[in-house]
């Protein structure tokens, strides 16, 4: 099988996603906006899961956010209802605000249905500002860093954003 185009690590978050009846639209596949709750669904649950720094904690007890900032999917082949997804989650860098994911899922045939390259950015919610990520976070978050060096170019946020 050819590897993918999108790197991802053996310490790549895994998780499997159905495809609901809700997720499809009139022609039976996955409606493409869906893909990008899925994304973020997924990167809840990492945050949640293999972090120890779930959303809750982030948005309710620290009064911060973890918005996407940055995002380049490719739609490559359609999935339908029913089908259970192999989602890979991976860091392709981490910056002092900033983190780079890859994202990819695959079809039950293991070929590559959507990948994405999401950047997200840890701000203080009252400032609209980014704030470091902390240390005992940043240590777990590389424990997912990509085997590949493909880094992702940080978006020009007009200085809002310092990675």
């Amino acid at each position: 099988m050819p590897e993918s185009p999108l790197q991802t690590h053996n310490s790549a978050y895994r998780k499997q996603i159905l495809v609901r009846f809700g997720d499809c639209d009139a022609a039976g596949i996955v409606f493409y906006p869906r893909y990008l709750d899925i994304f973020n669904s997924l990167v809840e649950d990492w945050c949640r899961e293999e972090l120890d720094f779930s959303f809750s904690e982030i948005v309710t007890r620290r009064g911060w956010g973890l918005p996407t900032v940055h995002l380049e999917v490719d739609f490559l082949v359609p999935s339908v209802f029913g089908e259970v997804l192999s989602a890979m989650l991976s860091v392709t860098a981490l910056g002092k605000t900033s983190i780079n994911l890859n994202i990819l899922l695959q079809g039950p045939d293991a070929v590559d249905r959507v990948r994405g390259k999401v950047t997200l950015v840890l701000i203080d919610r009252k400032q609209h500002r980014a704030i470091p990520i902390p240390d005992e976070v940043r240590d777990r978050i590389l424990n997912f860093q990509a085997d590949s060096n493909d880094t992702l170019v940080q978006p020009d946020l007009k200085g809002k954003v310092n990675t």
